[in-house]
């Protein structure tokens, strides 16, 4: 028997799942694997031989074309470059036509700005690889 008096020595605090209320015998949403069951990436061993590919890319701000040539990278041959111009009749030198024309300019002279650089479209090339790389519009 215990002494009159003496303080009883407690037990083992209870557990967390017997203090927040969660039923232990509940079974596993999910199915818990056993020691047998490994995943199948676990006992493959690694490559002996496993290449590495390097790719280099090259980061380019946007190229705003304009009428004066542009020193770039093509994207097509990735080569440093300075681009050909080309010039091509767009809307403005129609409209300067269609201008002088009615203005009088009746006897050939309205065709003037067909002859003018200034009024037409630019298109920009690559002198390597013959690629289109941009256009500027005049409208």
């Amino acid at each position: 028997m215990s002494a009159p008096g003496a303080i009883p020595v407690p037990s083992a605090p209870p557990s967390y799942e017997e203090t927040t209320g969660i039923n232990v015998n509940y079974p596993h949403p999910y199915p818990v694997p056993g020691p047998e069951h490994k995943p199948p990436y676990m006992g493959q061993p690694a490559p002996a031989h496993n290449p590495i590919t390097v790719q280099t890319v090259y980061v380019q701000q946007p190229v705003v074309f304009y009428d004066r040539p542009v020193q770039m990278r093509c994207p097509s041959c990735n080569h440093m470059i300075v681009t050909r111009l080309s010039y091509d009749s767009g809307a403005l030198t129609w409209l300067s036509c269609g201008g002088l024309f009615l203005l009088g300019c009746i006897a050939g002279c309205c065709l003037i700005p067909f002859c003018i650089d200034a009024l037409k479209d630019v298109d920009h090339t690559c002198p390597n690889c013959s690629a289109l790389l941009g256009s500027y519009k005049r409208l």
